[in-house]
C-alpha cells in the first residue's frame, strides 16, 4: 500500500513505543516523517535507521517555542507537512490525596500541553497554506474508564479526547480533520516496568477479552487509517482500540501499588 506517497507527517514521540511504529508504518506507505523526540540521540538514530525518509528534531513537547521549531524544521526538510500526530505522553501515578502539584503538572503539561501545541501549529500550518490536513491524537482508554492511582494521567487524556473534539467542530469547514485514538494496554517500553511486577499482568488479563496487550503496530495501523483518504468523512471521533477491555473495567490496582 502507499496511501501516503508524497506525504509528509509530524509524528511526536515518534521514536518509541506507538509513534516508532507509526514512523515506520508511514515510511512503508511512502511518507516522509519528520520526528520529535526529548531524546536528541533516539531521533538521530531514527534518521540513521531509515536513511532520507526521516528526520527529527530533540523537542520537549510542552514548549511552545520548540514545537515552532519543530514545525518549522518539517517545513524546512520536507517542504511540505500533511498530517500530524501528536502521540508523545507519559505518566505519574498518585493518589489524588497523596498527589503533589508537580506530579499532576507533570502529567496534564506533558499530555494535554503537548496534544494543544501540536494540534494548534499543525491547524495554523494548514490554514496558512490553504489545504486540506489530518490531525491525530493519540488519547488512552483512561480518556474513558478511570484507574487507581491515575487522576492526572486520566484527566490528561479526557482533556485530549475534547480538545480533539473542539478542534474538529472548529476546523472541519476548512477541510482539517482531527481524531483521537484511544489505546488500550500496549505492549511499549513505557508499559514494560508495570508488566514486569508479580501479580499485576495476570491482573490485566483477566479484565482483557482479548487476553494480551496490543502490539504498537495494531494502534499505527488505526493512526495511519484516520489520516488517509479512506477516513476522508471521519471527523471528531474517538477511536477506542482496547481489545474490548472498556466492556469489562480496569483491574484493581491497590494490592500491586498501594
Amino acid at each position: 500500500m502507499a496511501r501516503f506517497d508524497g506525504k509528509v507527517a509530524i509524528v511526536t514521540g515518534g521514536v518509541s513505543g506507538i509513534g516508532a511504529a507509526i514512523t515506520r508504518r508511514l515510511v512503508d506507505e511512502g511518507a516522509r516523517v519528520f520526528v520529535a523526540d526529548i531524546n536528541a540521540e533516539a531521533v538521530a538514530a531514527a534518521g540513521a535507521t531509515f536513511g532520507d525518509s526521516v528526520a527529527g528534531l530533540a523537542t520537549d513537547v510542552t514548549d511552545e517555542g520548540g514545537m515552532a521549531a519543530l514545525f518549522d524544521g518539517a517545513r524546512e526538510r520536507f517542504g511540505r507537512i500533511d498530517a500530524v500526530y501528536n502521540v508523545a505522553g507519559g505518566s505519574r501515578p498518585g493518589r489524588i490525596v497523596d498527589m503533589d502539584l508537580a506530579t499532576w503538572d507533570f502529567n496534564i503539561r506533558l499530555n494535554l500541553y503537548g496534544a494543544f501545541l501540536g494540534t494548534k501549529l499543525g491547524a495554523e500550518h494548514f490554514l496558512a497554506e490553504g489545504q486540506q490536513g489530518s490531525i491525530v491524537n493519540i488519547a488512552s482508554l483512561n480518556s474513558l474508564v478511570p484507574m487507581h492511582f491515575g487522576a492526572g494521567y486520566s484527566a490528561a487524556k479526557a482533556g485530549v479526547v475534547m480538545l480533539t473534539k473542539n478542534a474538529a467542530l472548529e476546523l472541519a469547514g476548512d477541510g482539517i480533520r482531527v481524531n483521537a485514538v484511544s489505546p488500550g494496554l500496549v505492549a511499549t517500553p513505557l508499559t514494560g516496568g508495570l508488566m514486569t511486577m508479580p501479580g499485576v499482568p495476570e491482573a490485566y488479563m483477566a479484565r482483557i477479552p482479548a487476553g494480551r496487550p496490543a502490539e504498537p503496530e495494531e494502534i499505527a495501523g488505526v493512526a495511519l487509517f484516520l489520516a488517509s483518504d479512506d477516513a476522508s468523512y471521519i471527523n471528531g471521533e474517538n477511536v477506542v482500540v482496547d481489545g474490548a477491555w472498556q466492556t469489562s473495567g480496569y483491574p484493581d490496582l491497590r494490592p500491586f501499588l498501594g
